[in-house]
């Protein structure tokens, strides 16, 4: 295959990729809006008995392979970006499920958010092929990272219970989207050991075993993660997951792998440019789209004339003001005596 067959054949494979992430998310928006989806205990059973989520899960790992086929075709440079179109396809796609517009500040807050989202991944690739962590370092990137995210997700989840539920739910979405790019760091580092090419040596079977345990368990809790972000919505997570996955990436790669912005020093400042572009878009997803709704109290029993209220038992005082309105008196009745 030439050069310009492998171009387009990329270029389509990370369209494809791009649709089904973008799928997934609003599968999985419309599980976490859904009345009956539980909160609290029982709800990760009660999710896992839906086919709806299964659903999302096959999207998801369709639009990983994909992507992973679109790299096998065409550069990081080009497929890492067009992986960004996923925000602006789950936009519409999101707007349509619901029976509504896309409103003119989302569309804005897409197109910031691609923007920025864009700049990182121009300056934050490898100037040259970085190799693989070893055994112990990723075991200590696993150890930090289960430690963020558990900041992040109990950040998120105080967020909710004070009623920030976006707030709360972009929390959870930079912990989803920081545990996939770890995933990601970590694949490299299994393919590596699989090839037996592991910086340190040859790894037994077990410490083969121990990453994949770690990828699985990474990659899973992500897309968690994002199920329960998008409880607050969905363009804002979604912008926020987009984001926070490469950054995590890049800064594994910049702390362990010895890569480096592109550009040197300029790298670093466009980097941080991007940053406040994206996080510009982050903003107006975050006000621009219509407002989750807040689960209202269970009402009571209701009647003809509205709800019923129920009296409370009678004490001796209420029957003693009864018994001045019938302008008598009540003499409490003894109870008969058992025949003998």
């Amino acid at each position: 295959m030439n050069a310009a067959a492998g171009t387009v054949l990329a270029v389509l494979l990370s369209l494809v990729s791009a649709a089904g992430y973008a799928l997934a998310a609003v599968a999985q928006a419309r599980l976490a809006a859904a009345p009956s989806t539980p909160s609290g205990r029982g709800a990760l059973r009660a999710l896992l008995a839906r086919g709806q989520w299964w659903s999302a899960v096959g999207l998801n790992a369709a639009g990983a392979l994909a992507h992973v086929a679109a790299l096998h075709y065409g550069p990081l440079t080009l497929v890492q970006p067009l992986g960004a179109l996923t925000l602006v396809a789950a936009l519409p796609l999101a707007a349509y499920t619901a029976r509504r517009r896309v409103t003119r500040t989302e569309w804005r807050g897409a197109l910031w958010t691609l923007a920025g989202l864009v700049g990182l991944v121009a300056v934050t690739g490898p100037a040259a092929p970085g190799e693989s962590l070893t055994l112990a370092e990723a075991l200590v990137v696993a150890g930090a990272t289960a430690l963020l995210i558990a900041a992040l997700a109990g950040g998120g989840r105080a967020g909710r219970e004070g009623g920030g539920v976006r707030a709360g739910g972009l929390g959870h979405a930079t912990a989803s989207g920081i545990a996939s790019g770890v995933a990601s760091a970590l694949t490299q580092t299994l393919t590596a050991a699989l090839a037996l090419s592991l910086p340190g040596g040859r790894p037994t079977w077990w410490q083969t075993a121990l990453l994949a345990v770690l990828i699985s368990t990474f990659a899973m809790g992500g897309l968690l993660l994002s199920q329960t972000a998008y409880r607050g919505g969905l363009a804002a997570p979604l912008a926020v997951v987009n984001l926070s996955n490469p950054a995590a990436a890049a800064v594994i790669g910049v702390a362990l792998l010895g890569e480096t912005f592109r550009a040197g020093a300029w790298g670093w400042l466009a980097a941080a440019a991007a940053a406040l572009v994206a996080a510009r878009g982050v903003v107006l997803l975050t006000t621009g789209g219509p407002t989750p709704p807040h689960p209202e109290p269970e009402a009571g029993p209701t009647g003809p004339a509205g709800p019923l209220t129920v009296p409370p038992p009678l004490g001796e005082p209420a029957l003693s003001n009864l018994a001045e309105a019938l302008g008598g008196t009540l003499t409490p009745v003894r109870e008969a005596e058992p025949a003998r």
